[in-house]
């Protein structure tokens, strides 16, 4: 079945109009021959005839008075599209769309878009926070603009394979941590697991990113110890609440547990030469952005170059 033509409408309305197929053929600057083949391949896409042809002028059947006021309202609504879809894309042009991981949504974000406000005015942003596979394919099959991430040169991702444009506009500390004994030690200790006790490691699962980054920069020194991985998920927020609960030994971002520190409700849990420092990047879409996006990505450039920039 052939698919529909917008212009099939307006020559059943010439014809519904007048009733005169020479008089609507003129009127829509074609031979009578053809027209009257348009009008029958519209009557064939409905399977019924909507017009009466055995009388002059011809007429409307009780199908093609139905369909008439339909095809009014089809056309109505194809003549507004055009300013609609302006209407969407001016305001879909000035929102930004971010992906992020999740840790980053709620630590780092909020005071890293304020800092941007000095340099450009932050519009609408709309924010997807997930894991870092899924991040990515978001970005990749270009449905954000922007993703916000933690990475380590020793972890390259998909998007670096694939030359996807990022800069830096942050760091943060990988920190394997524990709660702590009444004494302010950790009740878990990486380097002093036994084969009968080994330490007890809550671990990343594959979808997340700080996950890949502990796997590629500490799994050699972790499989040289004696341990065990007693829970696994893909936030650090779950393994931080495991953390907090006594559970086991969590690498976790600074940036989420700055304050757990600070009052001792977790505390390191391994030599510090384990921590790993890790940059918080900004990777951006290949293809040109509205001017909401480019001015967007202009600014965090302006302010990674800068002595003052958005570092933290």
């Amino acid at each position: 079945m052939k698919t529909m033509n917008l212009s099939w409408l307006e020559d059943f309305l010439a014809l519904a109009a007048s009733g005169n197929f020479s008089r609507a053929a003129d009127e829509r600057n074609m031979t009578q021959p053809a027209f009257s083949r348009r009008i029958r391949a519209l009557e064939l896409w409905l399977g019924a005839d909507v017009f009466d042809r055995t009388r002059q002028p011809a007429t409307l059947t009780d199908t093609g008075k139905w369909f008439e006021r339909i095809a009014r309202d089809m056309l109505a609504q194809a003549a507004k599209l055009p300013s609609e879809a302006k209407a969407f894309n001016d305001a879909n042009s000035k929102t930004l769309r971010i992906a992020s991981t999740h840790a980053l949504s709620f630590t780092f974000m909020p005071a890293w878009l304020r800092g941007l406000e000095s340099h450009i005015a932050v519009g609408p942003v709309q924010l997807i926070s997930d894991v870092m596979q899924r991040c990515e394919a978001l970005l990749l099959e270009s449905q954000v603009q922007f993703l916000l991430t933690h990475t380590h040169a020793k972890a390259a991702g998909t998007l670096d394979e694939k030359g996807y444009p990022s800069i830096e506009v942050g760091h943060d500390l990988l920190i394997p941590v524990s709660a702590p004994n009444k004494d302010g030690t950790p009740q878990h200790l990486l380097d002093k697991g036994t084969v009968k006790s080994p330490a007890k490691l809550l671990s990343y699962s594959p979808e997340s990113g700080i996950g890949r980054i502990v796997a590629e920069t500490q799994a050699s020194v972790a499989q040289t110890l004696p341990t065990e991985t007693i829970f696994t998920a893909h936030l650090a927020s779950v393994l931080r609440t495991m953390a907090l609960d006594g559970r086991g030994i969590a690498w976790l971002p600074e940036t989420l547990i700055a304050e757990d520190l600070k009052r001792g409700g977790l505390v390191e849990a391994a030599p510090h030469h384990w921590c790993i420092n890790m940059q918080i990047r900004l990777y951006r879409d290949k293809a040109a952005m509205s001017p909401a996006g480019e001015d967007f990505w202009a600014a965090n450039v302006l302010s990674s170059s800068s002595s003052s920039g958005l570092l933290t």
